[in-house]
Order: C-alpha cells, then structure tokens, then sequence
C-alpha cells in the first residue's frame, strides 16, 4: 500500500491540455466578476466568484490529482470523481449566475463578432433548449451514468486513456445538463416551471440508488480488472460495497436536499402572498350534498358480502394460503388498495367499513345509552391492541393461516357490536379499533379531507347539526365539531356531517400532503397534538412497525428479540428529546414504507415476473425518496415552529437512517407471501 500511495501522491504532473483550461476560466470569470461588481456593487458577489472558482477547483481535483491514480487500483476512488464530476463540480459552477460574467471576462469584440453569431443563431438556441430541458437532461445523464458503468465498457475505459477521458467528459457534461434545469442560471427566463425541478432531483436519485445498491448487494466483483491488481489488504468486493457506499449516502443527500429546498420555497408564505388573488363577485352557490353520500351503504353492503365470504373460506376451504380467500384477499389486495386509496385520496376504508354496517344493524335492537369510560377516552387501549395486531401477524403466522385470519374478522365484527352496542357515540372506531388508528394517522398525508367550504356560513348557524344531528342525520359520532376540525385524524368519512348540514357547506376538499402536520392549532376533540403523548406514540409504532414488519420478510431475517427492544428504545428516545411534533414528522416516512412494501406484494400478485422485476424495485425506491422529502421539509418546519433547530440535524439523521434501512431491505430477497410463486 505504501508503494502505491507515494506513487500516486508524486502523480501530480500537471497536463497542460487541463490545467490552462481551467486556468483561463478562472482568469476571464474573474474579469467579468470585477466588470460586473462595478457596476452592480452587489453584496453577494463574493459567494458568487467563490462558487464559481470552487467548481473548477472540484473539477481540477478530480481530474488532475492523485485520485485520478487510485482510479486505477480502487473502485471507490473511481466513485469518488464519478461524485465529484457529476454532482458537486456542475451545481457549483452554475450557482449564482456566471454566463454574465463569463461573457463579460471575454474580449467585446470576441463576444460580438466570434460568439455574437453562434449565441444569435435560432437552431441552436432551439437544441440548447431542447438538450437542458427536464427530460433530455434526465436522460443523457442516466444514459451516461448506466453505459459507462457496465463492466464492459467501464474496463475498456480502464485500459485506454482516450476512453478514460472521454468517460469524465460525459460525466461532467452530462451532469452540467442535469443540473441547468434545476440551478436555472439563465441568462433570461427559464422555459420550465420551478417544480420540474422536483421530479428531475428525485428521478436522478432513483438511478443513483438503484446503481449503488447493485454495487452494494451483487454479491459478485463487477470489474474483475481490479481483482488482478490489488494495492491493499481490502479486497475487491470489499471495495466495490466501498463505492456503493461513497455513490449512495453522499449522492442521495446532494439530490434531496436540493429538491427539499425547493419544495421548502415553492410551499413557502412568502411566495404564496406574492400570488395575485381573483375577486368573487358573488359567492359560489351551494350545491347539494355530495353524490358519494348515497354510495356508503352500498359499499358497506359489498364489503361485508366480501368478508362474509373471506370468513366462510377461511372457516371451510383448503387451509393453504395461496388457494383461500383468506390468505390473499385480506393481506395482499386489502391492505394494498386501502393503503394507497388513503395515498389518493384519503380513508375510504373506512368509508366503506362493514363492521359498523354491522353495528348500525346491531343499534336498532341494541340500548347504545353507557358512556365511554373517561379512563379509557385516548389511544394507549388501541396502541396495545396495534402492536398485539403487528405481532399476531407475525409470531402467529396470520398470513398463513386462513381460519385464524377468519378468526380475527369475526371478532371485529363481534367487537364493533359488542361496544358500540351499548356506548354511545363511535367509541370502536375512535378508541379500540387497531385498523382505524392505523388509518386515521395514514391519513394524515392524504390529499383530501372532510371539512367546511366556508367559515362565515358556520359563524351564522344556530343548530350545529353537523354535531348535533337532526331528523334527517345523526351528527359526527366521534365529537369532531366542523369549524374546529384540522385535519384527518380521528375522521372516518362516514359523510354523517355531510347528510346532516342544514346548509351543505361540508365536503371532501383537496388539501396539501401533510399539511395539518405543519401546524399546531387547537384540534375539536384532540386538543393539541403536541400535548398528545398517546397520538405520538400511535405515529411512532405504526412508522418503526413499516420497518420492523417488511424487514421480517426479508432473508437474512432479523429476529424479533432484536427490533422490539430497538424499535422501542427509538420511541422513548424521541418522546424525551424531541417535541411530539417530531415524532409525527416521521409519519410520511414511515407510510412511504408501509406503500412500498405492501405494493410488492400486491405487484408480485398481479404482474408478469418480467414487469413486475422492471418496476417494482424502482416505484418502491421513489416512494421512499418521497417520504424522505416530505417528512424533512416538516421537520424543519417544525424545528422553526419550536425554536428547536438544534434537535433538526439528530432527527434528519434518524429520518435517513430509517430511509437507509428500508433501501437495505428492498434489495434482500423478500418473502412472496400469499403467492404460488
């Protein structure tokens, strides 16, 4: 090892072919920058020149320096200036603007006459145009990264310097045309929204996932150039999950923070003030309730002819799981399509819940006249039974076991007429119901929610009939009052509110991902979830259990005894250290993971294996990164809300480690459960 480090450390003879390129880039920015500071005497025009010089000292170091040597010897050290020239030099070269002082550093008469006609000329404004657009960025760069990395072409590049060189000049090229859209350095109005930007950064950190882990987890070396010579005592697998690692961890950080940032500006009041508002002349008329009123009880009507049938299958049919309705339908198509319904739109399950068609049945015969026990009026009795629920699952095998599946229907049903039968109000659904919590905090992140359409039609009313109910409709049995309500939490879109409003001023209305997580108001029948110990305990089992269920399908399997005590320490960790806030931030997260778990299975059931190996691995890597994103940007919302801003860097840190770990587990052989194959 020694003899090659000198060797590559007295590797630093210049090429003059790179070096006064460079060189003179640097010279005319810097007389352009002086040119314009004059003019300009703008206070931010040191960050500017020390972006710009920073870019070409990045590029200069990856090129010219003794890791160009070690590209040679190390994988990593080849990931290193793959990093360096696709992700760190481009951003920093275009920040700031430099096409001014570019063309301002050069001779006028050179600009006017030599580049006057080339930057005039409308066919090549049209392909330069074209070659920086979101999708012909994307595209060169992925096609890049993807050619230059398969074994073949990667080691003939290895053995032929011309080859070697024209592989960093794509690298670094393409990566200035991915990263134009995103800095959008002008000069002039960028032809592409701001938020293009967005799916550009996560679609890049998809492919650079996706790569890294293939080096991560191949199990076999890619490049057999670097088992013949080996410089060290780490060996060329160990070195090729070296690189994985140096391409993975830095590249998705340089990718998300960027589209966070943008997400954070986008989102941000600032900007929505600046947006010109349209005057109503006359006030929207009212409509009538909502068409899909009418479609709850025929929905409840067909679920529970569907789990009658799950029951009786699971009582009287073939006990193998693939072959009964009771090992496939519940655990693949169910918890799939409820899943991503609340992902859609928001808890139609519950929407469409045949235990409380049962119960309302139940009620007509039933008192329904106790109260529900104040002690009992929070969440810790349903957080219990949750994790009784996530560990049945797993230590009982319920996947595989059709009567025991049937078993637990039957006592759903059983438990909803049982209590709601005699206590008033939803107290099954607002207290007891493991799968209704389990929804309740899903639905946090749903795009829609129940709510008023305006606030003046509510300071006029007299009855309250969205609580109170009337003639025509019972009120909202889970004491949710309509004008202080924020958020899904606690909602069942039962609709009853709907059917009940004298005025027809509720409705399902479209609402920002997570944005009752952004806020802290006064919550009807919640309070404040920052006061909430029970509802952050509820979000945090159901996140670490996403982690702690998927990772059990997985070989090698981490035992039981393993993940509770860490899962659990993870919990007391943030309800001590953090306000409960956070804990709830991790939500996206936490339902990105229970999306891309339960969409492989659903996927595996469904597609054709070649289709279903093209896309699922891929879609399940863009949910994470979309959780990823979401849960950071309503951390550092939080962190400013407050006053914590120190406690933001540990809690990000937990955010990608979770976000780590579930990458980990997707590239592992999972458990096809339910399935023949």
């Amino acid at each position: 090892m020694n003899a090659v480090a000198n060797a590559a450390l007295a590797s630093w003879a210049l090429d003059f072919r790179v070096a006064a390129p460079l060189l003179l880039a640097a010279l005319v920015y810097m007389r352009g920058w002086l040119r314009v500071r004059r003019q300009l005497r703008d206070p931010r025009d040191p960050g500017r020149l020390a972006c710009f010089l920073a870019g070409l000292a990045v590029l200069f170091l990856a090129i010219e320096s003794p890791l160009d040597s070690f590209d040679h010897f190390f994988l990593s050290a080849h990931m290193t200036q793959h990093l360096l020239l696709m992700m760190v030099a481009p951003p920093l070269l275009l920040l700031r603007h430099p096409i001014v002082p570019l063309l301002r550093g050069l001779p006028k008469t050179f600009v006017k006459e030599g580049l006057g006609p080339f930057l005039t000329w409308p066919a090549l404004r049209r392909v330069l145009r074209a070659l920086t657009s979101p999708p012909a960025a994307f595209a060169l760069f992925a096609v890049s990264t993807i050619f230059w990395h398969l074994p073949a072409f990667y080691e003939l590049a290895l053995n032929s310097s011309a080859l070697h060189g024209l592989q960093h000049a794509c690298f670094f090229w393409t990566g200035i045309l991915f990263w134009w859209p995103v800095i959008q350095p002008g000069p002039g109005k960028a032809p592409y929204p701001r938020w293009t930007a967005i799916p550009l950064l996560l679609a890049g950190d998809l492919v650079n996932t996706a790569l890294s882990a293939f080096f991560v987890f191949s199990g076999r070396v890619l490049y057999p150039a670097y088992e013949i010579v080996r410089a060290g005592r780490m060996s060329a697998q160990e070195d090729q999950t070296l690189a994985g690692l140096i391409m993975w961890v830095p590249g998705s950080i340089i990718y998300l923070i960027p589209a966070l940032a943008i997400a954070v500006r986008l989102l941000s009041s600032d900007r929505l003030v600046q947006r010109p508002t349209r005057v109503r002349v006359q006030p929207r008329p009212i409509r009538s309730p909502l068409p899909i009123v009418k479609l709850r009880r025929p929905a409840q009507a067909l679920m529970l002819v569907i789990a009658l049938a799950v029951m009786a299958d699971g009582f009287f049919g073939n006990q193998f799981a693939p072959l009964n309705l009771a090992g496939v339908l519940p655990w693949i198509y169910w918890r799939f399509l409820s899943v991503f319904a609340l992902l859609a739109i928001g808890n139609l399950f519950c929407f469409a819940c045949p235990f409380t068609f049962v119960r309302d049945i139940g009620r007509k015969f039933l008192p329904a006249r106790l109260r529900w026990p104040r002690a009992l009026r929070s969440k810790w009795l349903s957080i219990a039974l949750l994790v009784a629920y996530l560990w049945a699952y797993e230590a009982l095998g319920l996947w595989d076991n059709p009567a025991a599946t049937a078993c637990l229907i039957a006592a759903y049903f059983l438990s909803a007429l049982a209590i709601d039968g005699f206590f008033r109000g939803a107290a099954f659904c607002k207290y007891v119901c493991p799968i209704g919590q389990f929804h309740f905090v899903t639905s946090l992140v749903s795009p829609r929610e129940v709510r008023i359409k305006r606030a003046q039609v509510c300071q006029s009313c007299s009855t309250y009939d969205c609580i109170r109910g009337n003639v025509h409709s019972r009120g909202c049995e889970l004491n949710l009052f309509q004008p202080k309500k924020f958020g899904n939490l606690d909602c069942t879109f039962c609709l009853d509110c709907v059917r009940a409003c004298p005025h027809s001023n509720i409705a399902i209305l479209p609402s920002p991902p997570a944005a009752t997580l952004l806020a802290d108001p006064y919550r009807s029948s919640l309070g404040r979830l920052s006061k909430r110990t029970d509802v952050a305990v509820l979000a945090l089992v159901i996140i670490f259990g996403a982690f702690v269920n998927a990772s059990q399908m997985v070989s090698p399997v981490i035992s039981w005894a393993l993940e509770l005590p860490i899962a659990l320490a993870a919990i007391v960790l943030l309800l001590c250290c953090a306000p409960k806030s956070f804990s709830l931030g991790l939500v996206p997260l936490g339902v990105s993971m229970w999306a891309a778990h339960l969409l492989f299975h659903f996927a595996g059931a469904v597609l054709p294996a070649s289709v279903f190996t093209a896309l699922a691995r891929s879609a399940q890597i863009l949910l994470l990164d979309a959780g990823l994103l979401l849960s950071l940007y309503i951390g550092w919302r939080n962190a400013q809300l407050y006053s914590a801003r120190k406690l933001f860097p540990a809690w990000s840190i937990l955010a990608a480690a979770l976000y780590t770990f579930g990458v980990w587990i997707f590239f592992q052989p999972m458990q096809m459960r339910g399935m023949l194959h």
